[in-house]
């Protein structure tokens, strides 16, 4: 393999010398920049080429960004020059999507367009163009070396690839290692949509923070239903910490974690002697979260028994203890939350008419992820750089492919599920970018799929249209420029497919 390396070359021996000598110092650099900078000018040494120029690829936004470059006799190292909008040049975006080296001899003979290369007083005679790959075989960047003078660049070829291949490494690995602080700062994205500290701007997000705005200040006692893995904690966390009670405790009881006996004494609380065991006084938790809230989760899983006490609780505002001979007063607003159906239950027999009627005094049914266009994509963000903090990393993107896997699934197990996928991704992906591999969902059933064509494409549509809009903080004038359609055929757009901008700030 060294042989094939080094044999199209002059002086072979004294070749490898140098591009090692180049790698120990890659090694040993541990500034962004600096190394940056070594890569540019060890290519431009090595190929005795006047240019060098390092390009990083930012896989989510599909685009080549100039971070380095070396100019003999002009620029010092590490000023790109005036490289904006080199990204869109036809010569480098064809080794981009071809994924192989492309070697000029004779650039007055060439088809593709050079413009975007310094200008000089001699005019670039012949280049090299190299893409540049990670150990997943992903394209990180591309190393561009050109001359004013005829020149065999094809020998170079392999050699370089492996040099700015190892550069663009030890600048992921020198990303990854910047202390948790770093990470607020290399975020990209703008920060979720929040109402009561929930993430999404759906419709029918909307809809539930309406509901809960509706219900914060009153004594009601909300019944939070909807699918496993919808968030209702969540959503019960919010209502207490922007109501009244905020400054008091917030107490959750899963109902279905005890049988029967110790969920009253949890509940309830017991005196000393009560039963064998019981050795001393057990506040329970509706003394507990007096002046406060709790959260009754998985009501439905609560014995027949104990819902009469409960009724009570509701209806007299009273508690009596096991063991316990006078009951006493408590305040505490009830929250109740299932994933079961409550009414089909009391025309079982299985749940309490009355008590049902007294917990869906003000009921919220929180949607189902699938239900909720557009929140995915913000989620999955949300859910990445809260990865990315608790271990201490950058910031990771996101590949467009991977983006196109999150809103075409159809997430059973809703927000909880998204939530592990996503911390699942962070952890595998090595190289600053998610991708489908690293979210391992399963291909969509028959049954999945839209009926139609026009339905997909319109989903697809939406996803992206949304995804952009939260990304430029609802302002549709830079969206449209970003998406390069006219501000009216934006809005025409977002008005057919029935998608809400809200109050769009630094609206032109």
């Amino acid at each position: 393999m060294m042989k094939n390396l080094f044999t199209p070359l002059p002086h072979p021996l004294t070749y490898a010398e140098t591009l090692l000598g180049w790698f120990c110092r890659l090694g040993h650099e541990n500034d962004e920049t600096t190394l940056a900078d070594l890569c540019v000018t060890g290519a431009a040494q090595l190929s005795q080429c006047e240019l060098s120029q390092l390009y990083l690829f930012d896989e989510p936004a599909g685009r080549l960004e100039l971070i380095a470059q070396h100019l003999h006799g002009a620029l010092p190292p590490g000023d790109p020059a005036s490289g904006p909008g080199s990204q869109h040049e036809p010569l480098l975006h064809y080794v981009l999507t071809q994924g192989q080296p492309l070697t000029l001899d004779d650039l007055s003979q060439c088809v593709h367009d050079t413009g975007f290369l310094p200008a000089v007083a001699q005019p670039w005679h012949c280049l090299s163009c190299i893409p540049l790959l990670g150990r997943s075989k992903t394209i990180m960047g591309v190393l561009l070396c050109a001359s004013p003078r005829p020149a065999q660049l094809q020998g170079y070829v392999a050699s370089l690839a492996r040099l700015g291949g190892f550069a663009l490494a030890q600048l992921s690995l020198l990303r990854r290692m910047q202390p948790a602080p770093e990470v607020t700062r290399l975020k990209s994205r703008a920060p979720a949509t929040r109402v009561y500290g929930l993430i999404g701007n759906s419709v029918a997000m909307n809809e539930t923070c309406r509901l809960i705005g509706k219900v914060l200040h009153t004594p009601y006692t909300v019944l939070l239903r909807g699918e496993t893995g919808t968030g209702k904690e969540v959503v019960a966390r919010a209502i207490h910490a922007a109501g009244p009670r905020s400054a008091k405790a917030f107490v959750v009881q899963n109902c279905a974690a005890f049988p029967e006996g110790l969920l009253e004494s949890e509940l309830f609380g017991y005196r000393k002697g009560a039963f064998t065991g019981a050795q001393r006084d057990h506040v329970g938790l509706f003394d507990a979260a007096h002046g406060g809230t709790l959260l009754l989760d998985e009501i439905g899983d609560m014995p027949l028994s104990l819902q009469a006490k409960l009724l009570r609780v509701l209806q007299e505002g009273e508690v009596r203890p096991l063991g316990a001979n006078a009951s006493h007063k408590v305040d505490v607003r009830i929250i109740a939350a299932t994933h079961r159906d409550l009414l089909a239950m009391v025309a079982q027999g299985t749940f309490r008419e009355d008590l049902y009627y007294r917990l869906a005094q003000f009921p919220i049914e929180l949607p189902a992820l699938r239900e909720r266009d557009g929140d995915a994509l913000q989620l999955a963000r949300h859910f990445a750089d809260e990865a990315c903090m608790a271990l201490g990393r950058p910031a990771v993107g996101w590949s467009s492919a991977a983006l196109d896997q999150l809103t075409s699934h159809g997430f059973p197990g809703n927000v909880r599920e998204l939530k592990c996928l996503v911390e699942r991704a962070v952890l595998l992906c090595d190289d600053g970018v998610i991708l489908p591999l690293h979210l391992a969902l399963s291909p969509r059933t028959e049954a999945a799929v839209e009926t139609t064509l026009r339905q997909r494409l319109e989903r697809v549509e939406r996803m992206v249209l949304i995804d952009c809009l939260q990304k430029n903080r609802g302002n549709r004038t830079r969206t449209a420029r970003e998406l390069g359609v006219a501000r009216r055929t934006l809005l025409y757009r977002l008005a057919r497919l029935n998608i809400p901008v809200g109050e769009a700030k630094g609206e032109c």
